[in-house]
């Protein structure tokens, strides 16, 4: 795959989702206005965008795919000829009474492209807080990556600054994932050279680990990562760390979201792609069989 000297810019927008879904829609909106007002041909949304609150409020506020809500972005995708990964929502599930937590990925034409069901729950204590993502939630059982196409970077004119048609996988995540090094490397197994990563990654946990972990799964993988997170207070019992990022395949923070709500957008080489895994072969250089072999001995007194 040839993508040596190619530009796709790319935006993350940081909300402070709340249990007010109208609002929140408007809000997602007007950034995904923003960030492509800014050029940006690939917008990602944060974890569970329009809904953010106590339990007892998400059975109404799940949504089905195909319905009015989600037509709404997939017109925004269509209106600014953008791929759009619709951060996740909590996706209804017929004859249960939890939800998938579903990140969904709309091409420029308005059409779905993708949808990725968490596989990870949140279901752990810290900062004092018990958090029990199963109690709402499936958990999804498949790896997603899809092939985009009609990327070319815009300027903030609008005018085309980079081709960008040759094809080029993403691979999709969704927040607590982000611990978990096996999945990004399937990822990257598939051929993944952007990762998006919406979240509502914790307060608690995101002051020490949000961009250590970020940037890891960037640099063991060699690919660029968009991860874009909630920010702030949900209600009484939820705040999360914000901090949205853009890394590159070295590691590098290219884009970083200031406090509050609001984008950061980068333009993304993905030449660098190439570049760094022939700079460092690591990927290249595994051995997937030794893996297998594991030996625990016992050392005595």
């Amino acid at each position: 795959m040839k993508v040596i000297g190619e530009i796709l810019r790319a935006a993350v927008v940081q909300m402070n989702t709340t249990a007010d879904v109208d609002a929140n829609v408007t809000t997602a909106l007007r950034l995904i206005d923003e960030s492509a007002a800014r050029g940006a041909r690939l917008i990602v949304l944060p974890e569970k965008f329009h809904y953010l609150g106590p339990s007892a409020g998400v059975a109404k506020a799940r949504l089905r795919l195909e319905g009015a809500l989600m037509g709404r972005f997939a017109e925004a995708a269509r209106a600014y000829r953008v791929h759009l990964v619709a951060g996740s929502v909590w996706e209804e599930v017929p004859g249960e009474d939890r939800t998938y937590n579903t990140c969904v990925v709309f091409s420029p034409d308005g059409s779905r492209s993708a949808l990725y069901r968490k596989i990870h729950m949140f279901d752990v204590q810290v900062g004092g807080h018990v958090y029990r993502e199963s109690d709402d939630c499936l958990r999804g059982e498949e790896v997603v990556a899809v092939t985009i196409r009609d990327w070319a970077a815009r300027g903030e004119g609008g005018g085309a600054i980079a081709a960008g048609d040759t094809p080029l996988t993403l691979g999709l995540s969704v927040c607590y994932d982000l611990r978990f090094p096996e999945l990004y490397r399937a990822l990257a197994d598939l051929g993944a050279h952007v990762v998006t990563m919406p979240s509502a990654f914790t307060t608690t946990t995101g002051r020490d680990h949000w961009e250590v972990l970020v940037r890891a799964r960037a640099i063991e993988n060699q690919v660029f990562v968009i991860a874009a997170n909630q920010y702030g207070k949900h209600g009484a019992s939820l705040e999360s760390y914000g901090r949205s990022m853009i890394v590159d395949p070295w590691g590098l923070v290219l884009a970083q979201a200031a406090d509050g709500e609001g984008v950061a957008v980068a333009d993304l080489d993905l030449g660098a792609v190439a570049r760094v895994r022939a700079a460092v072969p690591s990927l290249a250089n595994r051995v997937p069989d030794a893996y297998e072999r594991r030996v625990l001995l016992d050392g005595g007194a």
